[in-house]
């Protein structure tokens, strides 16, 4: 899976001879081959493209790379003196780069390498808006990574169920989660597992701890795996023996805001009409306080990534994006509750790629 091809549509849409890929995210979603951190680079013109990495990544490079040449970086002919001559054998004179990622040192670095006698040889112009755009709407093979990671994590998730008792720490639960999607196929987190219980679950992003569940308590489980490049993100909360009324009460208040802010999502609706129509709802409830984040977040190579229905988002949501839609109620010292599924939107409205059920559950 590549996109070189739309990548050199959007080039001549900005006027750019080529871009310059640095980051993990961009460079993946061109070429399909992952890398981490700078230990690749890939140069994709209008006409063709270059990927350039060191001797740990060019065998697998070779393996799973179609559609771009690959080319060694090593000493005596670094990245920086092939970076140069492409660029005078392409005949780049207008070269994006990834300007949300890059340093600035790697900035200094590139604009130097690029220069002959102080004098630049291509002109460097962000180009990160465009690939960015570009990665909201999703196709068949990205759809089809994302769903079977989905799938993969609600696997994980009908298992770690079985799991529950009193006595279990919240990291036990957490350190089992990944084992579990690991187990299932995963090749890795799309984020480490958010597992709080009773009093922690007011921290939306709380980090597992030693802490013992309890009877009584929700137990609010955030968590997602890779597959294919690809993320999945998913949470539910679930009680544990027993639930007080106020308990119920949050409980069926996210869900209804869940289920309304979904029913609002659709092409050409901006992200904060999404999240209004969830937030009325527990305002209505008497909760809007204890909401403390956005509705949603685009999901894709990255675990966050555009477009959001967030209240400051004001551009319609693109058919072909998959967001999240996790409101929650965060009652501090007290209790948690979030419920998330990740939706495609459609022109006609959305699909759910989440299947796992919703309803109360009391273990």
């Amino acid at each position: 899976m590549n996109h070189y091809a739309a990548i050199a549509s959007a080039l001549e849409a900005e006027n750019l001879d080529a871009v310059l890929l640095t980051g993990e995210a961009n460079r993946f979603y061109a070429s399909g081959f992952f890398t981490p951190g700078t230990d690749a680079t890939a140069l994709v013109t209008r006409q063709d493209a270059v990927f350039f990495t060191d001797a740990r990544y060019t065998e697998a490079a070779s393996r799973r790379l179609d559609g771009a040449e690959l080319r060694e970086v090593k000493p005596g002919k670094g990245l920086a003196d092939q970076l140069k001559e492409q660029v005078f054998l392409k005949g780049i004179r207008r070269l994006g780069i990834e300007d949300a990622v890059m340093s600035v040192q790697s900035f200094r670095r590139l604009k130097k390498a690029l220069s002959e006698k102080g004098r630049p040889t291509c002109e460097l112009v962000g180009a990160s808006e465009p690939i960015l755009k570009l990665r909201q709407t999703k196709d068949a093979e990205e759809l089809q990574a994302m769903e079977t990671a989905q799938g993969i994590a609600e696997r994980a998730l009908e298992d770690i169920l079985k799991e529950f008792r009193p006595g279990v720490t919240e990291k036990e639960i957490a350190a089992r989660l990944q084992y579990l999607m690991l187990h299932y196929g995963a090749s890795d987190m799309s984020f480490d597992p958010i597992v709080v219980s009773g009093p922690n679950g007011s921290l939306p992003h709380g980090v597992p701890s030693e802490k013992e569940i309890q009877a009584g308590e929700f137990v609010t489980m955030d968590f997602g795996c890779i597959y294919g490049g690809y993320c999945s993100d998913m949470t539910r909360t679930v009680a544990v023996g027993s639930v007080t009324e106020e308990m119920e009460r949050v409980y069926k208040t996210v869900l209804a805001a869940q289920e309304v802010g979904i029913a609002a999502a659709r092409a050409g609706v901006a992200g904060k009409e999404v999240d209004a129509a969830a937030r009325s709802v527990i305002a209505e409830a008497g909760y809007g306080e204890y909401f403390t984040h956005s509705f949603g977040h685009g999901v894709g190579v990255e675990i966050h990534e555009a477009p959001n229905a967030a209240s400051s988002n004001e551009t319609p949501l693109p058919a072909g994006a998959v967001i999240s839609a996790e409101p929650g109620i965060y009652i501090p010292g007290k209790l948690g509750v979030r419920i998330e599924d990740v939706i495609l939107i459609t022109p006609e409205g959305r699909r759910n790629l989440t299947r796992a059920p919703k309803e109360l559950l009391v273990l």
